[in-house]
């Protein structure tokens, strides 16, 4: 028995022409791969594992799935999840699979060795046993450098980002020394089982330490505001908080909540370590106060601009980008330094400069990397590290323990907005790119976002 729309349908066509339509046939049984919903899942656990954003992974996974003909597939993708649904028809029952992420590891290589695998499946260039072995290699394949070169550039954003503050020799070689410390005490704490939050806390305590015993023992007050802001930026969450801003716009409201608790626990973590370690040291009469601190640490001349360059070349490093991506990285991170600088110069907002230098960033990335046929990812997310807000986090931790609680407060909100701005500039600059150019990884093209229709807050 149809539905009484159905037979209204029927009616309508007795009337006019006096035949009934042909009863619609049941659909043809379609058998369901089960290693094409492996593929699919697997994929999509690496890519979000590797950093990447939860719009991308959904576009993959599904780019994926149409390849492989998976019947009337539904994605979801949560921060810390997968689910993958397939449907056949003829009335069999849907099969469904799930993963959890429990571990990510920055890896942007495999961001681009991924893409290209969805790539080439979804123009139909590759079989399912070889995309299987392609992401067999994929997932067990080194990074492109040495695990002894992405642990010292760690030290060694450190050092450049203090250089980029205002620092000398002393002020870098302090910086880079006390951000290996931290940095193997807290893969230490790791290899214990002791919580993240607690592994970043003790590397920023390290770093402060470190720029206390240089005020104590040198009596210059002006290099601790440099080693700790070269330390801590060394520590600061730049990957996931585009991430975060990239998820929220694109309407994964649950991943950007996510993402955004996952920033501020780490911020929190940082605070907490500094903190900690300042207040220790004004207890023992260290001389830490902000008047050495500068209002306007942005130079335009060669060493600061060479130091961006140096610090978006090894935070490039430590996420493991392809080689190809680190002149381009250099290029974006004097880039941004200079375009700050000159807003700066122009009377603008500290905020407001860092977005606007971002939103450039955001658009040249974007392009490079759809030139390029890559992720985006790994083209913008060092370019904006030296504007991280590394010396308004100290400086409202010193005030914070000085008696300023009021100013403290003002500088940590400062130092958020500046963060907030680099993720929300970055992103703008790819929805610029986006509202022009043909997207996706398979031709999904921009009508393919379902955030992107108006539902005016509803």
């Amino acid at each position: 028995m149809g539905t009484a729309a159905e037979r209204l349908r029927r009616s309508w066509y007795v009337l006019m022409d006096g035949t009934p339509p042909e009863p619609p046939e049941d659909e043809p049984g379609e058998v369901v791969d089960p290693r094409v919903i492996d593929l699919v899942l697997r994929v999509g656990e690496l890519l979000l594992a590797s950093g990447e954003s939860t719009e991308r992974v959904n576009e993959a996974m599904l780019s994926l799935a149409v390849a492989y003909e998976l019947p009337r597939c539904e994605v979801q993708v949560t921060f810390t999840s997968l689910l993958v649904s397939a449907h056949p028809g003829n009335g069999a029952a849907p099969v469904t699979a799930t993963r959890a992420i429990r571990r990510r590891t920055p890896a942007f290589w495999r961001l681009h060795a991924l893409h290209a695998l969805v790539q080439q499946a979804a123009i139909g260039m590759l079989e399912l046993p070889e995309a299987h072995q392609r992401l067999a290699e994929i997932k067990h394949g080194r990074a492109p450098y040495p695990p002894w070169l992405m642990v010292v550039s760690l030290g060694l954003i450190a050092a450049s980002a203090s250089v980029l503050v205002g620092g000398g020799p002393v002020v870098a070689v302090t910086a880079f020394v006390a951000t290996l410390l931290g940095d193997r005490a807290a893969a230490y704490l790791a290899r214990r089982g002791v919580a993240e939050f607690f592994q970043l806390s003790l590397a920023a305590a390290i770093g402060a330490t470190a720029a206390a015993l240089v005020v104590a023992t040198m009596g210059s007050p002006g290099r601790a505001s440099t080693i700790v802001t070269g330390a801590i930026l060394a520590l600061l969450p730049g990957r996931p908080l585009v991430a975060s801003v990239q998820d929220g716009v694109t309407g994964d409201l649950v991943s950007a909540g996510a993402r955004l608790l996952e920033v501020f626990f780490i911020i929190a973590a940082i605070v907490a370590g500094l903190g900690a370690a300042v207040y220790v040291a004004v207890a023992l009469n260290v001389d830490i106060n902000v008047s050495h601190l500068p209002d306007f640490p942005a130079l335009l001349s060669p060493v600061p601009v060479l130091a961006a360059a140096a610090v978006s070349v090894t935070f490039a490093i430590c996420l493991a980008v392809p080689r190809d991506v680190l002149v381009p990285a250099a290029i974006g991170g004097a880039l941004i330094w200079v375009v700050y600088v000159l807003l700066l110069t122009a009377s603008v907002a500290p905020v407001l400069a860092s977005a606007i230098s971002a939103v450039i960033i955001g658009v040249l990335g974007n392009m490079l990397a759809r030139r390029r046929n890559a992720p985006s990812l790994p083209y913008v997310v060092p370019a904006i590290s030296p504007l991280l807000p590394g010396t308004l986090l100290y400086r409202g931790m010193v005030e914070l323990n000085t008696g300023a609680a009021q100013e403290g407060a003002l500088s940590l909100v400062a130092a958020m907005s500046v963060a907030l701005a680099l993720g929300a500039g970055v992103n703008l600059g790819g929805e610029l790119v986006r509202a022009f150019q043909t997207v996706g990884l398979s031709a999904s093209g921009r009508w393919a976002r379902p955030a992107a229709r108006r539902t005016r807050g509803y």
